[in-house]
């Protein structure tokens, strides 16, 4: 096992915390109104999402301090820990009911979301069983056939809460690591020609995903119902201009603009700050992936390759579907910008994936 340098990355380090720190400042711009509504105190949302950071930090500075190697051991327990949560969730009476989906389980006054922390447990469990697999990962039966296995078993039990998202980023990830693993690509453009179907059936088998989907072609056909979120986020996002209308000034978060805090938080920035603020986040999380892949092809083993890959591809993908969506290049699916969007369940699980992604840095070469 190769000696850590004394530094970890600091590019990473402080580009999650910048991400961190505007997430925090959108989260009250884009809440304030609705939180004065809903329970009187403007500041609601706000001191629970820095609640969630004074937890999260920590939890990333602890972890980076980690021998990833230690993961390893552990990858099967905690797989089978999150299906345990995943099948919990879909029980009546234990699984909290919101918007016709039962993704949360509540613990006192918090909910915790097991599909979140299920994507960082399922890329280390990746991460272990293909480092363990070596070579035979070229194997379709051997190889492909049982990390399969787990990502439909996991993509179903999602699907069912339901979360459509959540589910395409652990598959989209699994591809990923995957490809880096060296399975046969021939077995890899088999796997997305069966999956096509399968993504058309999950779309269409169920009225809301069939209207979403129709309104992100036309969105305009359904402007008062399914097409609503669409208009409204693209309304925010020209009004913004090329500076914006400035930071609180948004016109669309005044009950226009539905889950202004959450899913289409990245809207209010583009409102309130212009394509020079949407940009300069997006061009955070390309450096936050630049750096995150440079680890992956330093890292000392492959186990570490391995998971800085699907930990990376994780966050950015997430990311790239939000923004998707958000600028109707991407049909509706709620899923929230990593490190900026209001939520502990999303926050804590990739604040702890940087934390481990940090800790591989530091024992890379040439870092």
């Amino acid at each position: 096992m190769a000696k850590p340098k004394q530094q970890v990355d600091l590019t990473i380090l402080f580009t999650v915390i910048t991400l961190l720190g505007i997430g925090i400042v959108m989260v009250f711009s884009a809440s304030a109104v609705k939180s004065m509504w809903q329970f009187g105190d403007s500041y609601y949302y706000l001191k629970r999402q820095m609640m969630w950071a004074m937890i999260g930090l920590p939890v990333m500075l602890v972890v980076m301090n980690i021998n990833y190697w230690h993961y390893r051991r552990w990858a099967n327990l905690a797989l089978l820990g999150g299906l345990f949560f995943l099948v919990l969730v879909l029980i009546p009476g234990i699984g909290v009911e919101s918007n016709d989906a039962r993704r949360w389980i509540a613990l006192g006054p918090i909910g915790f979301q097991p599909s979140e922390l299920m994507k960082l447990l399922f890329v280390v469990f990746a991460a272990a069983h293909l480092t363990k697999l070596g070579d035979r990962v070229q194997d379709f039966r051997r190889g492909l056939l049982p990390v399969l296995g787990v990502v439909g078993l996991i993509g179903g039990l999602v699907l069912m809460e339901p979360d459509l998202g959540t589910a395409a980023v652990i598959c989209g990830t699994c591809m990923v690591v995957l490809f880096v693993a060296g399975a046969r690509l021939s077995h890899l453009f088999f796997i997305v020609a069966v999956s096509l179907p399968m993504l058309a059936w999950a779309i269409f088998s169920e009225e809301y995903r069939r209207r979403r989907f129709l309104a992100f072609l036309d969105p305009w056909s359904d402007r008062l119902d399914s097409g609503f979120h669409i208009i409204q986020s693209l309304y925010a996002l020209g009004s913004g201009g090329l500076f914006g209308v400035g930071l609180g000034a948004s016109r669309l978060k005044l009950f226009y603009l539905p889950e202004q805090h959450t899913d289409f938080i990245f809207a209010i920035i583009g409102e309130e700050l212009g394509f020079i603020g949407s940009g300069a986040i997006i061009i955070l999380f390309f450096l936050l992936a630049w750096r995150g892949y440079k680890v992956a092809v330093t890292a000392p083993d492959r186990f570490g390759s391995l998971l800085a890959t699907g930990i990376t591809t994780m966050v950015t993908m997430q990311a790239l579907i939000n923004i998707g969506v958000v600028t109707a290049t991407l049909p509706i699916t709620g899923i929230p910008l990593p490190f900026i969007s209001y939520g502990g369940s999303s926050l804590l699980p990739a604040l702890a994936g940087m934390g481990i992604l940090l800790n591989i840095s530091r024992h890379c070469e040439g870092g």
